[in-house]
């Protein structure tokens, strides 16, 4: 699939916070980081835009599923960093749940 048919960004928003919080189980990451993994690991089928990624790792943040501390790039630059919490992990096993669920929902929907 290529960009051109990307997916609506009603459809993105709707999962981008399971995609952060899946993304931060290999590690700690910052922003730029976070974003960059999302895209290569779907193909380069989504792109993450900063107007999306930061209210989310906000949103994350505030419901207590990341914290955060500032750090050093690797271009040695000051950064903040995002980590996922105990409480973080356990919602990416309900939210991943219920995505497995609504896919095969759709799917059996869909004839597929």
């Amino acid at each position: 699939m290529d960009r051109v048919s990307q997916p609506d960004s009603a459809m993105l928003r709707g999962t981008l916070d399971m995609m952060i919080l899946r993304t931060l189980v290999s590690g700690d990451a910052h922003g730029h980081t976070i974003a960059k993994i999302i895209e290569r690991t779907s193909e380069d089928v989504l792109e993450v835009e900063q107007g999306s990624l930061y209210p989310a790792l906000h949103r994350l943040e505030d419901r207590g599923w990341v914290s955060s501390y500032w750090g050093a790039s690797a271009n040695n630059r000051k950064a903040k960093f995002y980590r996922l919490t105990a409480a973080g992990r356990k919602q990416l096993g309900r939210e991943t749940s219920r995505w497995r669920q609504m896919t095969r929902a759709i799917g059996l929907v869909m004839g597929e």
